[in-house]
């Protein structure tokens, strides 16, 4: 039985061409748990799960290059004749909140088996935990455990020790290196940069790093490199499509 994480997008605040906003899917033996379904990562879903058929969606926060595909996948559920249970959904209160602003006249929760973030959960296989993280609206870092195997999922945040405990230990920890253009001057920090990524995983102890929200138009080549001036563990980059293991 796979044990996996699979990139869906990778790209922060809009997608560029070919690829998209921020998601993965993380299978473990039967159960699929989906990260965040930002701009263009419902059709990639799909792809791979024709029937949408997951087990629980978990989502950072609110802004839509994280969770405005959500809205597609209620859409499917709703309207697509798949019945069967509510889809459990993990996120800070304010998702549903945007996203109800699309169709009023629906509650979402038609859906969705809403449980807020942050908070700590039994979901499926996993022990799931959601810290609140720095940004512009509240933001959950995710961190799923199950047996021995850590995966850890910051978001979008700004840099801050919470980081460290989030990671701690991670067999894979997925980490924003948005590197938009005069980050790091920044007074009130939001966002991070590829180096400060590498930083925080090399403080967590994490086994390995894989960036991800990149800016639209940013070198990934240099962001590895500017992670891996900070961080001695192997560095990956969000492709779509990727498909990393868990727990080996």
């Amino acid at each position: 039985m796979s044990r996996q994480v699979v990139v869906l997008g990778s790209c922060g605040a809009f997608p560029e061409p070919g690829r998209a906003c921020s998601g993965f899917l993380v299978e473990w033996g039967g159960f699929r748990l989906v990260l965040d379904l930002g701009y263009a990562t419902f059709p990639r879903l799909l792809a791979r799960r024709p029937d949408a058929d997951v087990d629980a969606v978990v989502i950072t926060h609110e802004h839509p290059d994280h969770c405005v595909d959500l809205h597609a996948l209620f859409r499917m559920r709703l309207y697509g004749g798949s019945g069967g249970a509510r889809l459990p959904l993990y996120c800070p209160p304010g998702v549903l909140d945007r996203l109800g602003g699309l169709e009023p006249d629906v509650d979402l929760r038609a859906v969705f088996d809403p449980h807020p973030l942050p908070g700590a959960y039994r979901v499926g296989p996993f022990e799931l935990t959601g810290t609140l993280l720095p940004h512009h609206v509240p933001n959950a870092g995710v961190r799923l455990t199950a047996g021995d195997a850590v995966l850890a999922y910051t978001g979008d945040t700004g840099p801050t020790p919470l980081l460290a405990e989030l990671g701690r230990d991670a067999d894979l920890f997925i980490v924003e290196a948005t590197d938009r253009a005069g980050e790091a001057e920044r007074p009130a920090r939001t966002l991070m940069t590829s180096a400060e990524a590498g930083f925080w995983a090399r403080r967590a102890g994490a086994r390995r790093l894989m960036l991800t929200h990149f800016w639209p138009g940013g070198d990934r080549s240099a962001a590895v490199a500017a992670a891996r001036s900070a961080f001695d563990g192997e560095v990956l980059t969000a492709e779509e499509d990727l498909a990393v293991g868990l727990g080996l």
